[in-house]
């Protein structure tokens, strides 16, 4: 199984290219030459060098394998990676909230110090899709993600160590959101949506198709960690100013006015 990489840090050649990757290629039939290749990242301002460094970087993450056609130099989708992308897609494109009232899911597991490798992979993808930590082995998140932690549990070989929870009424000490501002670091979530906010809130629709495929390229690589990362807790969890709700609008317009231009520039 391909995994979903956040170690690249947003706007750098490699993001960039992921991102790219993630939105146009499986469109472009699956491959693309490395020419075609170096001119998108050349529209996001990455030149043919740095392009060729990351391409060699996303190609060991096992997403790119190489391949010819018509005599061009290029690389083609790894089919392994398209279930990695399609759940992607539903988390950037398809933010969802949970409603207040709305249920939970909670895992339980317990594991012994001789599989403290698996109990790290466990912990590190429990948070990579939003979950909170309740206890040492307590994790929670919306019912929304339960299909996603049975998968973590079944792809790490762990389901026989959890028990997994619906609730609709979890009942901590004090208010739910004292007791989220506890499971979440909240602070760091609403800094990624304050900082999305704060270099995209101005954009609005462009002119050509290149200056549009820019500037939603810029704008998706830097919003894609986001959903991941925010687990859309209800309202009631969260502080009354809680920029989330404004992030994920901004992005949706953005979206709106900048992709259509983008894919006719990618697709010209």
């Amino acid at each position: 199984m391909i995994l979903d990489d956040f170690d690249s840090r947003p706007g750098s050649a490699t993001s960039l290219l992921r991102t790219i990757i993630g939105s146009y290629l499986r469109g472009l039939g699956g491959w693309v030459s490395i020419a075609e290749l170096i001119r998108l990242m050349d529209a996001v301002g990455v030149n043919a060098a740095h392009t060729r460094t990351a391409v060699l970087r996303v190609k060991a993450k096992g997403l790119l394998l190489p391949e010819r056609r018509a005599g061009l130099s290029g690389y083609r989708l790894n089919p392994d990676a398209v279930p990695m992308l399609e759940r992607g897609d539903r988390r950037i494109f398809g933010f969802r909230q949970q409603r207040d009232g709305g249920a939970w899911c909670l895992l339980s597991f317990s594991l012994p110090e001789s599989e403290r490798a698996a109990r790290h992979q466990l912990r590190k993808r429990l948070g990579w899709i939003g979950c909170g930590t309740v206890a040492t082995g307590l994790w929670i998140c919306p019912a929304f993600l339960t299909d996603e932690v049975e998968e973590i549990l079944a792809d790490l070989n762990l389901r026989q160590a959890a028990t997994v929870f619906i609730t609709d009424t979890p009942q901590p000490a004090g208010s739910l959101a004292d007791a989220a501002s506890r499971w979440w670091d909240l602070d760091a979530i609403a800094g990624l949506h304050t900082s999305f906010i704060d270099s995209f809130d101005g954009w609005g629709p462009v002119d050509d198709q290149r200056s549009a495929f820019t500037g939603y390229v810029a704008a998706l690589d830097r919003w894609r960690i986001i959903p991941y990362l925010d687990p859309g807790l209800q309202p009631a969890a969260l502080p009354a100013d809680w920029p989330g709700f404004r992030s994920v609008s901004l992005f949706d317009r953005l979206k709106w006015e900048l992709a259509p231009a983008a894919d006719r520039f990618v697709h010209g």
